[in-house]
């Protein structure tokens, strides 16, 4: 008798295998939405629009762009976690989106649970750039005159963003008197810093590069384990005393959980040559952004770690969900 139930059993594990192959070879046989969760022209719309515009060649299925933004990501998210899982709705988002269960009470889904993580599309270090008048060079050196000067006031792009939280996380490893002032986007930070009402900030790297080299702003960090080949000079602030400091802004792609497997890797192999290709790889290469690599069992990983990793710097920080 039981015998014949695990027979059973792996009967209809097999029909279901099966069923799921061959739903992937036929995939997609009809048009595919990706949803982004923020206004057209940014970079994730851009990453979004170059991976349907691969998909469309390779497939021959139209692939549009939705975009659908509020709420840091969060309506646009919820459209896709509440899709049936089929690969034909999909999420294109940064960071926010591992970051948001931390930071926002009353989720209308589980991060973890409601989605299927396929692909790393493309990642950047945040950039910490100081004002050319502060006479530090080094992340020791700022954090020497944070000490002795109660204190460095630094910007970010919003309470609760990457650029705030990779504040909290510097001030928590050295315990330096940092001081967040949060702004309503990147450009009215940088635009604090270039006039000196605040003394540092944390910016993409995509958008620190203008000012490195134009000399206005002076880069004396990056947060990511690896120095950025756009800035071998700028190293990184692990290796400048602060073991284990890692931070860095990325764009994922996701389908609502329960999308079969073998659709998930089809996908994630049209994402990886999509940000690959050889033209647009080189855009990225010259705005110091790099293109994923990992396969989807991978981003299914590094995606769990990150909420993790996020979620402990908010508690750290102390920062309460809003």
């Amino acid at each position: 008798m039981r015998f014949q139930k695990i027979r059973r059993t792996l009967l209809v594990l097999a029909a279901i295998h099966a069923a799921n192959s061959a739903m992937a070879t036929d995939y997609p046989t009809q048009p595919i939405t990706l949803v982004v969760p923020f206004a057209a022209g940014g970079m994730t719309d851009i990453l979004a629009r170059q991976f349907a515009k691969i998909v469309q060649t390779r497939t021959g299925q139209a692939t549009v762009v939705e975009n659908k933004p509020g709420a840091g990501g969060i309506i646009g998210a919820t459209r896709v976690a509440r899709a049936k899982p089929d690969g034909y709705t999909l999420l294109v988002t940064t960071t926010a989106h591992v970051v948001n269960p931390s930071i926002t009470k009353n989720l209308p889904y589980n991060t973890e649970k409601d989605f299927a993580p396929i692909a790393m599309l493309a990642r950047t270090p945040n950039v910490l750039l100081v004002n050319p008048s502060l006479p530090v060079k080094t992340i020791p050196e700022l954090l020497d005159y944070a000490r002795k000067n109660n204190g460095v006031s630094y910007g970010s792009s919003g309470p609760g963003g990457t650029t705030h939280l990779s504040g909290e996380l510097l001030a928590s490893k050295t315990g330096a008197p940092l001081i967040h002032v949060a702004y309503k986007g990147t450009a009215l930070a940088v635009n604090d810093l270039l006039g000196g009402q605040i003394q540092a900030s944390f910016v993409d790297g995509l958008s620190a590069l203008r000012y490195i080299k134009a000399g206005s702003l002076r880069a004396i960090g990056v947060s990511t384990k690896e120095r950025n080949p756009m800035l071998p000079e700028v190293p990184t602030i692990a290796e400048q005393g602060v073991p284990g400091y890692e931070t860095e802004i990325w764009i994922g792609l996701y389908a609502p959980a329960g999308t079969p497997t073998a659709i998930l890797d089809k996908l994630n192999t049209l994402a990886l040559e999509s940000m690959n290709e050889a033209a647009f790889k080189k855009t990225l290469d010259e705005q110091a952004t790099t293109p994923g690599s990992m396969d989807a069992v991978q981003t299914r990983s590094y995606v769990s770690r990150e909420i993790k990793k996020w979620g402990d710097i908010v508690k750290k920080a102390g920062i309460e969900p809003q």
